[in-house]
Order: C-alpha cells, then sequence, then structure tokens
C-alpha cells in the first residue's frame, strides 16, 4: 500500500506502505487506508514523532566489533530522515489551520 498524505496547505507526503504504517504508530494511530489529523491534534502529532527521533537517535550501549564487520554495515533511511516530511507538514498545516488527511 501506498500513503499519500494531503492537506491545502503543503504539497503531498507520499510514504511506502511499511514506513507509513510506521509513522501511523508513532502518532498512535492504527494503520488505515484513510484518516485525518485535525489542526488541533497537530501539535501533540509533532511531539510524538520528534520525541520518536530523539529516542531512536539515543546513544546505545557500546558493542565490540572488529573493523571488516563495520565497514560491511550499510547505513539505511533514519527515522529521522522518514519523519521529517511528515513533520514540516503538520507545522505548515496547523499553522493555515487545515487538516492533513490520506486515503479516498
Amino acid at each position: 500500500m501506498i500513503y499519500r498524505f494531503r492537506s491545502p496547505a503543503t504539497g503531498d507526503v507520499v510514504m511506502l506502505g511499511a514506513a507509513g504504517d510506521e509513522l501511523l504508530r508513532l502518532l498512535g494511530r492504527e494503520p488505515s487506508t484513510k484518516g485525518i489529523v485535525e489542526p488541533s491534534a497537530m501539535p501533540a502529532a509533532i511531539e510524538r514523532l520528534q520525541a520518536a527521533v530523539q529516542a531512536a537517535e539515543a546513544p546505545a550501549e557500546p558493542v565490540q566489533t572488529d573493523e571488516a564487520d563495520a565497514s560491511a554495515r550499510v547505513e539505511g533511511v533514519s527515522l529521522r530522515q522518514r519523519v521529517w516530511p511528515m513533520i514540516e507538514m503538520l507545522r505548515r498545516a496547523h499553522a493555515a489551520g487545515e487538516p492533513v488527511v490520506w486515503g479516498v
């Protein structure tokens, strides 16, 4: 499934299924084919996303590895990078008093 988040105040944000599902769960919602974030709920939604990013970036306990293991790792897209477009969308939509919707 592909999520297309829309608001009259911004351009669309498109996410593939797994990333969209994760985003909705971070917002405290179950993944669904359609939904809405009202302007009154946007400050709390932004805070939840920012808190999730901080938690994901918190330093973990050091793990002993050798150089071969370290060089074999490939960094993926961070949570910060995945949720940044949605945080910006929510900020702009909130400032304009417009909802963010997805689905039909």
